[in-house]
């Protein structure tokens, strides 16, 4: 029986140690903030992240570094901005060749690396991870049938994470690919900031499938030009977060999407969703490597013209629609 530490206790974090819990592993489940920890504690319920879905009594909730001394394996569920921070605060008490697993999803602004870079730079004595897949917190938490990728680079990492995590009805893939399960993951965001633009336009199913679509054809040529396998972003990490992100409202990226289409501003729409929205905090990153490497992503261009230019969201689609004649591929 392991035990694993979940570092950061938003309805990702906690719904993974719910999980884990099911798994047969010890859990300890921490919160940046006391307060937050004490409520959850307490209410055996994250009623703020993840109302309706109890904790089990054994897992333990701290907002204490070291405890998770204790942990066999820690899993990082921070904001994607947040993880650098989050992994210099905990590489202290990481030991030689302790599995650390990300499941947030970004890029990190100025630097343009992966996630999984990010930590083993902070962290060169660990064996970095990532978990990402179609997989909403609300129905994880709900013990819903769910099917995810398990990523490292070390096969045996990627299958240790797997038996740590699956159960009947959270099924755990694995995948070599860290660099395409990541940016599949990381882009796929922006994309559904598109779809839910789309939706709070009024356009239709059409609009929204061709978005999709060329959506995944960016992500895809980004991914292959870093070094990912083009079939990776067939699978799982790629195309399944994809649908799953730009069609249902547990989609905070959707939802933000919505409201910017609706007219909002992009403070107004932070505020209602009261939760980070990653493809807003990853547009900038992702344009800039796409600039870097010169790849032509023109949704991830228009999607950064209307967050940080103002750009009217109806003349982004129209330019979309009108730039020169090209084949599909």
């Amino acid at each position: 029986m392991k035990t694993v530490a979940v570092i950061g206790s938003g309805s990702w974090g906690t719904a993974l140690a719910v999980q884990l819990k099911r798994a047969g592993n010890n859990v300890i489940l921490w919160s940046f903030k006391e307060e937050e920890a004490a409520a959850i504690l307490a209410e055996r319920e994250n009623k703020e992240f993840l109302p309706g879905i109890k904790l089990d009594i054994d897992i333990v909730v701290t907002c204490k570094d070291e405890d998770v001394t204790w942990a066999d394996m820690l899993v990082f569920s921070t904001p994607s901005k947040f993880v650098r921070n989050m992994a210099k605060r905990f590489a202290p008490f990481v030991k030689d060749n302790q599995i650390v697993v990300n499941v947030a999803k970004g890029l990190e602004e100025g630097s343009l690396l992966r996630l999984s870079q990010v930590i083993k730079e902070e962290i060169p004595q660990c064996r970095v991870a990532v978990l990402s897949g179609p997989s909403h917190a609300e129905e994880v938490g709900k013990n819903m049938a769910t099917a995810i990728v398990a990523a490292s680079e070390d096969t045996e990492v990627a299958s240790e994470v797997q038996n740590t995590f699956m159960t009947p009805m959270f099924r755990v893939y694995t995948n070599t690919d860290i660099i395409g399960v990541e940016l599949g993951g990381a882009l796929k965001n922006l994309i559904a900031l598109a779809a839910g633009i789309s939706d709070g336009c009024g356009f239709g199913d059409n609009t929204k499938a061709a978005l999709m679509t060329r959506g995944l054809h960016e992500i895809s040529r980004l991914g292959t030009a870093l070094g990912a396998k083009r079939e990776t972003f067939s699978g799982l990490a790629g195309v399944g977060d994809l649908i799953v992100t730009c069609t249902s409202m547990h989609s905070r990226n959707r939802r933000a999407g919505i409201l910017l289409g609706q007219g909002k501003s992009l403070k107004e729409t932070l505020d209602e969703v009261h939760m980070v929205v990653e493809g807003v905090s990853n547009a900038k990153a992702a344009y800039e490597l796409s600039k870097k490497l010169d790849i032509n992503m023109p949704i991830t261009h228009e999607i950064n013209n209307v967050l940080y230019e103002g750009k009217d969201v109806k003349q982004a689609v129209y330019d979309l629609m009108t730039r020169n004649k090209v084949d599909e591929i």
